[in-house]
């Protein structure tokens, strides 16, 4: 039967016990790790979220009574436990924080049994996810688990403190708002009071943050929950966490800046490590160049070379048609791994074709300097070695190359390049590459709509000496856009705001925007604009992601406490599901079932 707390109190947490407490007596309380009945003696595993401390329950000490209690314990019995500190008197355990010490109980009360659990509870399961996250909160008990949403509420205290000392106001945003069905997809809320219509979930605070920011607020920010009813992958969610600010009177270093500092505090606070500012920094064109990808991981080298002038006038039809179409050649040089064998090359052929390649091309450079090549037929002797000198070819080296529109080659080289990186084991979770993207398209042409739509979002300023190009050529304007990179990953994204009216309308304009349809959907802002706006700008993090990679984790999931899954139910509560008819009634909505 379960007793009770009455007249205890917690003295410590398990690893609040140390070698300091040796002699003195403690209260502690937790769940049973594990227990071992010796005969006479009874070792215990007592974990609560700190750690585990070895309890030893002999009868000498803790009465009979209590050692027939002790004897009943099993897994995941939750009970209060009073004893005295000793050094352990085995062999130490080095692996726990508390190996060389133990508390031999003299009281024990078991405050709640427990059943056996589906799976153990333990560190790295092997349990398959989907019956974790059905018994989530068991799943949560893990150390693993537990020792990332630690680490996440340092993170967001840490986070607080830097941007209040900085002088940002923490102001918060409607849940409910307006859908603005521009990017992705809106998670709508019906409105029972006004029937037929509908709030909208926010995908960020934009337009909301620009408004304070109107308000004469100067700096803002906000730890918030966002929504996108998107497809999900490993890194996405459909409700999720930002760390969002905006800040007046301020341009593309000035936000750089600040979240420099705020970048170095929260590594060195959380994880000790040491960011060393300032932080490299690449314009759009030359990531893509050098990566193609406008997120490059820099922890490997293996970059993009352009061999177009090279190949122009050679003999091999696959290079040159994609020139003449006014495509490009480029290639990477896998260094060290000409002797690759068939079956691996012909599955990176595959993989390439998954990204729009319709083959790839490859060279591999004997130990004698000869050429194991499936194009090597169709070129001449001169145009190999000048292809190979191109693409610093040596000994040993395997070049793979993709012609086709940039867009395609970059696409398939850029994901190619990192693909035989996690072949080789190059991508080190403990190596931490900062980088800023800066200088992004403003606009992307969108051929299934048959218009530019906005690359960041329509609110972004161009930079200044491309605002002529709004009237000529929309699509080569620079936008004064920056995200911050780690390890091949986008974990924030901002842009300095247009703030005067004549650029908003052209960017209304150049978007297809007629001027009603502008203030149909964004009317509240731009009518703020006309009474005083500041220039402003901002940044969000995906504060998930963020966790990810200082956790040293593949799925955000690791990293949030009740995550979806990848159909965007939750496998715990079985959201989401049907409603009650009468519920439906109310909101005046009908359920049409499509097949």
């Amino acid at each position: 039967m379960a007793e009770t707390m009455k007249g205890l109190h917690r003295s410590h947490r398990c690893t609040e016990v140390t070698n300091a407490n040796i002699g003195e007596v403690v209260t502690v309380m937790g769940w049973v790790q594990k227990s071992r009945n010796k005969g006479g003696i009874i070792f215990v595993d007592l974990r609560d979220r700190s750690g585990l401390l070895q309890i030893i329950f002999e009868e000498g000490d803790i009465g009979a009574e209590g050692f027939a209690k002790a004897e009943k314990l099993r897994s995941e019995f939750v009970v209060a436990v009073v004893g005295k500190v000793e050094s352990r008197s085995g062999a130490a355990n080095e692996n726990l924080a508390t190996g060389n010490i133990e508390l031999r109980a003299t009281e024990l009360r078991i405050l709640s049994e427990a059943e056996t659990p589906p799976f153990p509870i333990e560190e790295d399961s092997k349990t398959k996810e989907d019956l974790r996250l059905k018994y989530r909160y068991l799943d949560l008990r893990r150390p693993d688990l537990q020792k990332n949403l630690i680490m996440r509420s340092k993170v967001a205290t840490f986070t607080r403190s830097f941007l209040a000392d900085e002088g940002f106001l923490e102001i918060e945003t409607p849940m409910l708002t307006k859908s603005t069905p521009e990017g992705a997809r809106d998670y709508l809320v019906p409105s029972r009071v006004h029937p037929g219509n509908f709030y909208a979930l926010p995908q960020s605070p934009q337009i909301f943050k620009q408004l304070l920011m109107c308000s004469g607020y100067d700096r803002y920010f906000q730890i918030v929950k966002c929504f996108r009813d998107e497809d999900l992958r490993a890194d996405r969610q459909p409700e999720f966490t930002q760390i969002d600010m905006e800040l007046s009177f301020v341009d593309v270093d000035d936000v750089i800046g600040v979240n420099e500092r705020l970048l170095q505090k929260i590594f060195k606070e959380s994880i000790g490590l040491d960011v060393q500012l300032p932080i490299q920094r690449m314009t759009y064109a030359e990531a893509m160049d050098r990566y193609g990808s406008d997120k490059p991981d820099t922890r490997f080298g293996m970059e993009l070379k352009n061999v177009s002038e090279v190949v122009n006038n050679c003999g091999f039809s696959v290079f040159t048609g994609a020139l003449e179409k006014g495509g490009s050649v480029r290639g990477i040089n896998a260094e060290g791994q000409a002797e690759m064998p068939r079956k691996k090359i012909d599955a990176l052929v595959e993989y390439a074709k998954g990204f729009g390649a319709k083959g790839l091309a490859y060279l591999a450079i004997n130990a004698d300097g000869t050429y194991k090549s499936s194009f090597s037929k169709f070129m001449t002797d001169e145009e190999l070695t000048a292809l190979v000198a191109a693409m610093s070819g040596k000994a040993g080296d395997l070049l793979l190359f993709a012609a086709d529109e940039d867009d395609i080659v970059f696409d398939v080289l850029g994901n190619l390049r990192l693909e035989i990186a996690r072949n080789l084991d190059l991508l080190k979770k403990d190596e931490y590459k900062f980088l800023w993207v800066t200088e992004f398209p403003l606009l992307e042409y969108s051929k299934e709509e048959g218009r530019y739509t906005a690359k960041h979002h329509p609110f972004t300023m161009p930079m200044e000496e491309d605002l002529e190009l709004l009237n000529t050529d929309p699509g080569k304007v620079r936008a004064k856009a920056y995200d911050i990179v780690l390890n091949g990953t986008e974990i924030g994204g901002g842009s300095v705001r247009i703030f005067q009216n004549h650029v908003q309308e052209k960017m209304f304009e150049v978007l297809g925007f007629s001027k009603e349809d502008a203030y149909d959907r964004f009317g509240f802002l731009l009518n703020a604009f006309k009474y005083g706006v500041p220039p402003h700008a901002g940044l969000a993090y995906g504060l998930d992601r963020l966790i990810m990679l200082m956790a040293k984790e593949d799925s955000i999931r690791d990293v949030i406490a009740f995550p979806k899954v990848k159909d965007a139910s939750c496998l715990m509560t079985e959201a989401p599901n049907v409603v009650e008819q009468k519920q439906l009634d109310e909101l005046g909505i009908g359920v049409v079932v499509t097949e």
